[in-house]
């Protein structure tokens, strides 16, 4: 049977993507930047981030961009992998979105279902999401359901261990002063006295009513959580995130049953499941999904459904661009990770206002790439053809 239209009775014409254009892109740094893994010799200090875009056309013309990225490795195989799967997508509907992430994801199967090949996915999801919501001329978060026009936001790009503690404040002030709402420092020094001073000056410097978060970034064992968490207890953080591996899952749940300061983590897992462990195992009092290494907002929606029903707190982590919006549609209040690191690659601007980020109001994510990220870009492919 063919589909009507309510309007002239005239017959349906599905539309169907009809061109992909996929670029790897390598945003450079300004400074080095170090966390407790370069301290402790597990990783070197990041000097740029590789940027996954995906740009969507369909045969009608609506057009959509998506983007996935990696730090320090991972950029050429994500390119690789979206490069051999994207051909998968030319000719379907692009209002199935969830049938063609399941697509994309059998046809690259044998790598797995997280990781790696999820990221590589989540370029094509966010585009395809972005231009669900441009053709309905409709912000991201408005075709979602919104739920607020604002969320909190706060800043970790000021925060690094790399930093000099008075160049942190400097750096704190001036964040608080732009509009953004808390601050959060690294921690997980070999010394563990540095990050108890660090922590105590900042507290001292910002005042009791600033809001300020921790992130150990997985370096410690439990022993060490244990007495760190407790020693945190006097300084009413908002979290303490990662403080133990990733996966710890029964870890994390201690602390989080121990102590009233709550446990943040999930950053670094890429698929639902994994955060669904999480949950399971009340590991975390604030989940920080990201969206792009989830696989994009299928997945991310997915996670966020259920958190909502465990009554977790979420914080999205880093892609603040995307973040912003599936921030906006969490039924209780989130912190969105205020990072400036992407601004080169986007000629649009986050507004921030009395420690909120604006959601935009442009359709899909609201996003268009600058000529700086094309010339950054080091290899890009085509598939299929341009209306």
């Amino acid at each position: 049977m063919t589909a009507l239209s309510s309007a002239d009775n005239t017959p349906l014409s599905p539309d169907s993507i009809a061109w992909i254009r996929l670029s790897s892109c390598y945003l450079p740094l300004a400074n080095p930047i170090s966390d407790a893994k370069v301290l402790t010799g597990r990783q070197k200090p990041m000097t740029e981030i590789a940027m996954l875009f995906a740009e969507i056309e369909t045969r009608e013309g609506h057009r959509g961009l998506g983007l996935s990225y990696s730090k320090r490795a991972g950029g050429p195989g994500q390119f690789a992998h979206a490069r051999e799967i994207a051909p998968a997508l030319i000719g379907e509907d692009p209002n199935d979105i969830a049938r063609l992430w399941t697509k994309l994801c059998w046809a690259g199967a044998s790598v797995g279902r997280s990781g790696m090949g999820v990221q590589a996915i989540g370029a094509f999801d966010v585009a395809l999401w972005d231009l669900k919501a441009r053709r309905a001329h409709l912000s991201l978060s408005k075709l979602l359901g919104s739920q607020r026009e604002s969320v909190r936001c706060y800043n970790t790009s000021g925060g690094f261990l790399h930093t000099p503690l008075d160049q942190l404040k400097v750096n704190a002030r001036a964040s608080l002063d732009r509009g953004i709402g808390g601050i959060k420092l690294k921690v997980g020094q070999p010394d563990c006295a540095l990050d108890i001073q660090r922590v105590q000056a900042m507290r001292e410097h910002l005042g009791d009513a600033t809001p300020i978060m921790v992130d150990a970034n997985q370096q410690w064992d439990r022993p060490t959580a244990q007495r760190m968490c407790r020693i945190f207890e006097q300084y009413n953080l908002i979290w303490i995130e990662e403080p133990l591996d990733a996966y710890d899952y029964e870890g994390h749940a201690a602390l989080a049953a121990q102590f009233d300061t709550p446990i943040a983590t999930g950053e670094m897992l890429t698929s639902a499941a994994e955060h669904g462990e999480l949950i399971r195992h009340r590991s975390a009092d604030f989940l920080m999904p990201d969206g792009p290494r989830l696989g994009g907002i299928t997945p991310f929606l997915k996670v966020a459904a259920q958190a909502e029903m465990a009554n977790v707190m979420l914080a999205p982590h880093f892609a603040m661009e995307l973040h912003v919006h599936l921030g906006a549609v969490y039924p209780s209040e989130p912190w969105v990770e205020h990072f400036d690191w992407l601004e080169p690659l986007f000629n649009e601007r986050l507004e921030l206002k009395d420690g909120r980020m604006l959601v935009p109001t442009r359709p899909g994510l609201g996003l268009s790439l600058t000529e700086q990220a094309r010339a950054w870009t080091r290899e890009s492919v085509e598939v299929g053809q341009r209306a």
